[in-house]
């Protein structure tokens, strides 16, 4: 995926939200699915150094952590 922010944003301390349309995914898979949608929101605390959020996904279910 491409970076969710485009690159003259400046990153500033915060808290971000980011929604996956998990449903819609799903749906054009023509799989049934729990959840429409997933909602992680995380703080920014350096706003110079690297986030990656990552979503680990099933049809029932799924998980996130900060990344490396």
């Amino acid at each position: 995926m491409a970076d969710l922010l485009p690159p003259t944003y400046n990153l500033r301390k915060g808290i971000y939200r980011v929604l996956f349309a998990v449903g819609d995914y799903f749906a054009r898979q023509g799989t049934a699915s729990f959840f429409p949608e997933v909602t992680i929101a995380f703080k920014i605390e350096a706003p110079t150094e690297h986030y990656h959020v990552p979503l680990l996904l099933s049809p029932h279910g799924y998980t996130t952590y900060r990344g490396s």
